[in-house]
């Protein structure tokens, strides 16, 4: 397999010269050979839950609410409860709260000074990251796990391991690319937001059942803001959309057939936005834009019909054979390590002469349907896209933590949260590595120093120290990944940049509805043509006409 005889050339490349630095067919061919050796490496499974009964009717065609029967041999892998597994050996150290204590580093090392902007990027970027990042996972945290005291007024609740298992954590969404952030997981929610003709709720209806969701302790929709909903109602109508093609090509099916095929059409729409817009738009080396792009496509481009069965290299994952590499698929901790971007939010924003705080955009305890009132406010939901699409995001930096995260109000508790201090916790609490050990999971060079860390920034250098006494092993990952320098292009590090390589392709590798079953006969050759020939940019224009985003809507938008 060419793949796998790229490992050892792709390494000594790497180690020689940095793939980034290569001419871009050599950079491509070290990028596949060290994501061969990563799935050779980097994959440990936490175990497969089992599943009791037989496959339930239709599932051979459909996504499940739970995740379940993805993996027909494996009905269990990836479903709501399974555990995270990783890309490392559990290296639990001492009690999160130790020192250096979480508020410390925070304090010290993640508080925005003044906003630092990246201002290639549209705000879309940092409401879409957490948009998917909904749908993929979210540590379970229920009262009887216990609570670890910040401070005498923040106490944050422990994440549930699973079992007796102290170094495996429950995910309490499907670990799949099921647009479950959409759909739900949850029979209340499903009930309240699924209409008889195959449509789902939008605008007013659909907020109403989030903020209903969003009153529930620690749900994901707690922390509802208007970027995220906004994101939420234009799929919503493109599910809809979805129904009504399929409708007028199929007049006889009925309304499950409508609604589970459009919600399949509708979460590849999304996976196959977020390999082939976003990711480019956020790692943006000449070399990793092609490369993503041919992760969807494949390296013969999306001009050249798809071999079903055929090679992934060449025509791209969708539509190859599924394959786990000898792993079962879950996600895993370091990936929800990595994807720990909270400083890409802003904390101020404007919409047309108004200028809001991120807090009076997002619910509250004592007003849980503030977003709607926002979206109304503001002109409604056209309006909002276009005014985000003209303001940056944050770079991923120390220094540059959203103040209002810092002191975020929650559902249901009296006290606020510090999330950045919630960041540090969360990664030493599961177990991932220190920022040295990271680096040597993935055979990567490992700074010696702090100037070396901070690639000879010395008030960086300086801080860090400060905070660690000294000790470069003791740096949190969190820390370490905002502080290291990026790639040409790169929003985030190299370091993060390697879960990447590996994960992001696993998701769709490992999920037979974009591989095997990536077919005309279970999407319908219209649901294939939808996905294949519609961007980011379609979405939005076709739900709100009047908004006029650019090729693609991750980058700023001009202004006016």
């Amino acid at each position: 397999m060419l793949a796998k005889a790229l490992m050892k050339p792709a390494e000594w490349l790497d180690a020689k010269f940095g793939w980034q630095r290569l001419p871009y067919y050599a950079g491509l061919a070290t990028l596949v050979g060290l994501r061969e050796r990563l799935r050779e490496r980097n994959l440990y499974s936490p175990g497969v839950p089992g599943v009791s009964g037989p496959m339930p009717p239709g599932a051979r065609e459909e996504r499940q609410v739970d995740g379940t029967w993805n993996d027909l041999s494996s009905p269990g892998m990836g479903r709501v409860g399974a555990s995270f597994g990783r890309n490392g050996p559990s290296l639990p150290g001492p009690a999160p709260t130790d020192d250096p204590h979480p508020l410390v580093v925070s304090d010290e090392l993640m508080q925005r000074r003044h906003f630092l902007p990246a201002k290639h990027l549209s705000v879309l970027t940092a409401a879409w990251l957490q948009f998917e990042v909904h749908d993929w996972m979210s540590h379970a945290k229920e009262p009887p796990a216990g609570e670890w005291r910040l401070a005498d007024d923040m106490q944050l609740p422990k994440v549930i391991p699973a079992g007796t298992d102290p170094e495996s954590f429950v995910c309490r969404e499907p670990h799949w690319w099921d647009g479950s952030q959409l759909y739900g997981t949850h029979p209340d929610y499903i009930a309240a937001i699924r209409r008889e003709d195959g449509r789902i709720a939008v605008d007013d209806e659909l907020l109403q059942a989030l903020e209903a969701r969003a009153e529930t302790f620690n749900s994901p929709e707690a922390s509802l803001w208007v970027g995220l909903a906004s994101l939420l109602l234009l799929f919503a109508h493109e599910h809809n959309a979805i129904v009504d093609q399929l409708r007028r090509a199929y007049p006889c099916r009925d309304d499950r057939w409508l609604y589970a095929k459009a919600r399949l059409i509708n979460a590849a729409l999304m996976a196959k936005i977020h390999t082939v817009e976003w990711t480019p738009a956020i790692i943006g080396h000449p070399t990793t834009v092609r490369a993503i792009k041919a992760t969807w496509w494949g390296l013969l481009g999306q001009n050249v019909p798809r071999r079903h069965g055929g090679s992934d290299l060449l025509y791209g994952i969708p539509g190859s054979r599924a394959d786990h590499h000898g792993v079962p698929y879950s996600l895993t901790e370091e990936f929800v390590t990595v994807y720990r971007l909270h400083p890409l939010m802003p904390d101020d924003y404007r919409f047309g002469d108004r200028a809001l705080r991120l807090d009076a955009l997002a619910v509250q305890p004592d007003a849980v349907d503030q977003p709607r009132q926002r979206l109304e406010e503001l002109g409604g939901n056209g309006a909002v896209l276009d005014a985000l699409g003209t303001q940056p995001p944050g770079q991923i930096e120390l220094f540059n933590y959203p103040d209002t995260m810092r002191k975020l109000k929650r559902i249901g508790r009296p006290d606020p949260i510090d999330l950045a201090a919630t960041d540090i916790v969360r990664a030493r609490e599961t177990g991932v590595p220190r920022y040295t050990a990271f680096r040597r999971l993935l055979r990567l060079p490992v700074p010696t120093d702090f100037d070396a860390l901070t690639g000879g920034n010395p008030h960086t250098a300086a801080a860090i120290r400060d905070v660690y006494g000294g000790d470069i092993d003791a740096v949190d990952a969190v820390v370490g990944l905002y502080a290291e320098p990026k790639p040409q292009g790169f929003a985030f590090s190299e370091t993060a940049f390697r879960i990447f390589l590996l994960m992001a392709a696993r998701r769709l590798k490992s999920d037979r509805f974009f591989t095997d079953d990536y077919t005309p006969e279970v999407y319908t050759p219209e649901g294939l043509r939808w996905i294949e020939r519609t961007t980011m940019g379609d979405v939005i224009r076709r739900h709100y006409p009047g908004v006029v985003p650019p090729a693609n809507p991750f980058l700023r938008w001009p202004a006016g």
